[in-house]
């Protein structure tokens, strides 16, 4: 990874809470901020990579505590915030990066895998989000919330449920900016582009990956740390006027469009929708 172009001490004395901190742009968000004299907090459902990730912030002489965790449970989300605040007394930034998905056409997407997706991306981060909010940021009347939603504008053929709940979060980053302006709370929705991350690797091959590429103006994917040079700067004192909007980082994608195709007419039977999604 490479080193953040931010000052060691952007973020001194500054506690963040980042879901989703094992792996991927979680991961290099908690670098970042580690590097920039933040205390982290990371968690996540495997053990391991939180684990891996604090152990890299603490060899190079950073503050980061490994919190095991699926957000998506009862009491999963209050339980994360108390060790944190047990641990650090407050908490000045949160992001809410955790998420997943998986691909499967509209009409195949059961009631059990749209809920798997939303109860993830919107349920659970709503509710680390207000944990927080409540807990730390209102009180102390300052703090900053990330919601990091890919492609929250546009339609991506084989995750209707996936963009659905993308575009959720920024209208949720919208309407909170407006209500806890009062606070001293900013909150923004940042939209990557497709980012070479480890999952991503590990799930696409090689023609998937030069296909995505021809997609972005300046030619090539993402790298995890070019999106988490961008929360740690909207979290410093330059980018204090920065609220409810949505910033993309994707290569220009955005501006060029999906290059999706619209699928062939479908002369058959009308599709069944009976297979449940994971």
């Amino acid at each position: 990874m490479e080193p953040t172009p931010l000052r060691p001490d952007v973020h001194d004395g500054k506690v963040v809470l980042v879901t989703g901190g094992g792996t991927g742009i979680g991961r290099a968000v908690a670098i970042d901020f580690a590097s920039c004299g933040g205390r982290v907090v990371v968690c996540g459902r495997r053990p391991e990579p939180l684990e891996n990730t604090a152990a890299e912030i603490e060899a190079a002489g950073g503050t980061c505590l490994p919190v095991p965790a699926d957000i998506r449970a009862e009491g999963e989300a209050e339980r994360v915030v108390g060790t944190a605040l047990d641990a650090f007394g407050r908490i000045d930034v949160l992001v809410n990066n955790a998420g997943g998905q998986f691909t499967a056409p509209a009409e195949e997407i059961g009631p059990k895998g749209w809920r798997a997706v939303h109860d993830l991306a919107v349920d659970a981060g709503w509710a680390m989000t207000r944990e927080v909010a409540v807990r730390s940021m209102i009180p102390n009347r300052s703090g900053t919330v990330f919601f990091m939603a890919f492609s929250p504008r546009r339609g991506i053929p084989g995750m209707v449920h996936a963009t659905a709940a993308r575009a959720a979060l920024e209208n949720l980053a919208a309407g909170l900016a407006l209500e806890w302006s009062r606070y001293g709370i900013r909150t923004i929705c940042v939209a990557p582009g497709t980012i070479a991350t480890e999952g991503l690797e590990a799930a696409y091959g090689e023609a998937d990956r030069r296909r995505w590429e021809q997609a972005v103006p300046l030619g090539r994917l993402g790298r995890p740390e070019e999106v988490s040079d961008l929360v740690c700067f909207l979290a410093s004192s330059g980018g204090s006027y920065i609220t409810g909007t949505t910033i993309t980082v994707d290569g220009g994608a955005d501006a060029w469009g999906t290059g999706h195709p619209a699928p062939a007419p479908d002369t058959g039977n009308a599709p069944h929708g009976t297979e449940e999604a994971p």
